[in-house]
């Protein structure tokens, strides 16, 4: 970590200043474990000065937040260049690398932390969702979903969250392995609901006909068709 030295700065550009050490410490421990005492000290400044910027921990740690959901948001932005599995793959490893570099303020932002019931805090995480949804509609080809659409896209976002927060509880699966498993995760979502809707089952076979054989769909179907041998 970084230690900040004692220098004259704007208002803006020590907010920002604090708002980077907070979101470095909450990145590497429990919200809860970090003190204002800390932050000062990382940020080379008094406590006193901290409260001139920010009310308390709280205010803080929802500006630290909405830096963090801003970045986890971004993630999800690709160019809509190639067969849609390995757009979904290279999401799904700057996802990834988010949460392996912020483990204890990933899991703060999606469980709430020390601001469980905040507005404020809920209102990032559900941002942070429909950034995803979005874009995820985006690359569909999709602006008015129907509600399988939906609520394939949707349980897909929830799954890759979940899935990342039992991932940092141990980390006992290689993200190698859990990356390609989640882009599968949506085709095989999308695949159980084409199974009942048509509308669904158009736009699967439009995805899949532009899919690589060694791409990600491909090798779930060569998984599928290997286990019923």
């Amino acid at each position: 970590m970084t230690i900040g030295v004692r220098r004259r700065m704007g208002v803006e550009e020590r907010r920002q200043q604090l708002i980077g050490v907070a979101l470095e410490l909450f990145s590497r421990r429990s919200p809860d474990e970090v003190s204002i005492d800390e932050i000062a000290s990382a940020a080379g400044i008094s406590r006193p000065l901290v409260y001139h910027y920010f009310p308390g921990k709280l205010s803080l740690y929802e500006a630290a937040l909405q830096r963090a959901s801003d970045d986890l948001a971004a993630r999800f932005v690709e160019p809509h260049e190639g067969p849609l599995g390995a757009r979904l793959l290279r999401v799904m490893r700057r996802y990834f690398d988010f949460v392996d570099e912020h483990g204890p303020g990933f899991s703060a932002l999606m469980r709430g932390g020390p601001a469980v019931g905040s507005s404020t805090t809920n209102a990032l995480v559900d941002s942070v969702r429909q950034a995803a949804y979005v874009q995820i509609l985006s690359h569909l080809g999709v602006t008015d979903p129907p509600a399988r659409l939906e609520l394939v896209v949707r349980s897909w976002i929830s799954l890759a969250e979940s899935t990342a927060l039992i991932w940092l509880d141990g980390r006992r699966i290689p993200r190698e392995e859990l990356e390609p498993q989640l882009v599968n995760d949506f085709a095989a979502l999308a695949a159980v609901s084409a199974a009942y809707d048509e509308e669904m089952a158009a736009l699967l076979r439009r995805i899949v006909k532009d899919e690589p054989a060694d791409g990600p769909f491909a090798s779930l179907a060569g998984r599928l068709i290997a286990l019923a041998s």
